[in-house]
Parts: structure tokens; sequence; C-alpha cells
């Protein structure tokens, strides 16, 4: 297996990942049901990129920022909803897990690590794309429910370790995005901020990132 140097030597027991921008490349289907959406509800579509900074915590979030007066235009809750409807059929068309992902997960079950998955992703959607691309690499997938909090706040990771039986201590939080920066702080663990995902460099070390790295290898 091909290694990639990097500043510093992760070792933990259990590994927390984010999902969009961080395991899967999903810009495409978001943007595509949340212009569909607004399409039907007689709204402007939103280009790639605004898509890209509109993201991260959450569906909910991604509407209100995407619809125009967000909560407060009349038609929110059904472009919402009409969002959540196509995006549950085509979440998939076009998401696929970034380069070396899979290997690194691979690897990393070989070890024998605990791997999770947290996201503010609606949790219906969270299941089905860790089973359909993660299946038994990832021990648990927390998505957005009603009677948790969504990151930054610790709850998802929270419960994530409550299920793995694991020690906090022993954990690192991974993540693209200033929420993931601010969830793993909420956390109480270090944070692995990447490069691929929907956040750059700059805007990354604006908001926090200390620990940065450019491929999944660099996790090993």
């Amino acid at each position: 297996m091909k290694r990639v140097p990097v500043h510093a030597q992760f070792n933990f027991d259990t590994y927390i990942f984010d999902l969009d921008g961080t395991l899967i490349s999903s810009l495409h289907d978001l943007a595509a049901s949340c212009n569909y959406a607004l399409k039907l509800n007689g709204m402007p579509e939103r280009t790639l990129e605004e898509v890209r900074m509109f993201v991260g915590n959450g569906v909910k979030k991604l509407m209100e920022r995407a619809v125009p007066g967000g909560l407060e235009n009349e038609k929110f809750e059904k472009t919402l909803q009409d969002f959540r409807q196509h995006y549950m059929v085509h979440n998939m068309d076009n998401t696929k897990p970034y380069p070396d992902v899979m290997e690194m997960l691979e690897e990393l079950k070989n070890r024998g690590k605990n791997i999770a998955v947290v996201s503010n992703k609606f949790y219906a959607a969270t299941q089905e794309i860790c089973r359909h691309f993660f299946g038994d690499l990832v021990d648990v997938a927390i998505g957005e429910r009603e009677n948790i909090k969504k990151k930054p706040a610790p709850d998802t990771v929270n419960e994530a370790l409550r299920q793995l039986h694991a020690n906090r201590e022993r954990a690192v939080y991974i993540g693209d995005s200033d929420v993931d920066v601010m969830t793993a702080k909420n956390s109480g663990m270090p944070c692995i901020s990447v490069l691929w995902g929907f956040r750059d460099h700059d805007f990354l070390l604006a908001h926090g990132a200390s620990i940065l790295i450019s491929s999944p290898l660099q996790i090993l």
C-alpha cells in the first residue's frame, strides 16, 4: 500500500468522520435536488458554487440559504419537503466516495479501529448512503434526528462514542468544514481537516483548523 508522508503520526482507536465533503463527493446531487425544489416552487436556481457554500449545517440550513427570504418565505416548508423527497430518490445519482477513501477505511478496519460517521444530513439518507458505499466498514452512522442536536453540538459524536463503547481520549474527528472544526472542539477531541472537500485551505485555517491533509491515505 502506498503511504503519503504527513507531519503528524495518527494512531487512534476510534475515527469519527463527517460524511459529505469528507468521505463522499455529493455536491452535484445536493445541488440537483436543491434546484429541483427551487424550480418546482417558482424560485431562482442556485449555482454549484453557491450550493457548495450553503452546505455543512444540514438540509434545512441549506434550503434556508437557498430559498429567497429563507424561513420567512411562505413556501419554505414545501420547498424543503420537495428537496427531501427528491434527494431520497436521487442521492446517489452522481455521489461516490472520494479517491482513496475506500482503501483508507479498509486499512483502518483491518487494523481493528472503530469507525463512525456523524452527519447533519437527515438520518435516512445517512444510513442509506453509508450502507450502500461502505457496508460493514462503518460501525455506526448517525444522521439528523429530532431528538439529537446537530453539529457543531457534540451530541452526534457523543452518541457515536456511546454506541461504539469507545474512549474519547483515543478518538479523532475528521471533517472538511468550519462546522467540523467546532464539532471536534465541542466534543473534546482533535480534528483532522481535509482539503478535498467543500472548503479550501485558507477558509479552514481562518476558522481554526490546525491539522490539514490532502489525501485520505495520510490518515493511515
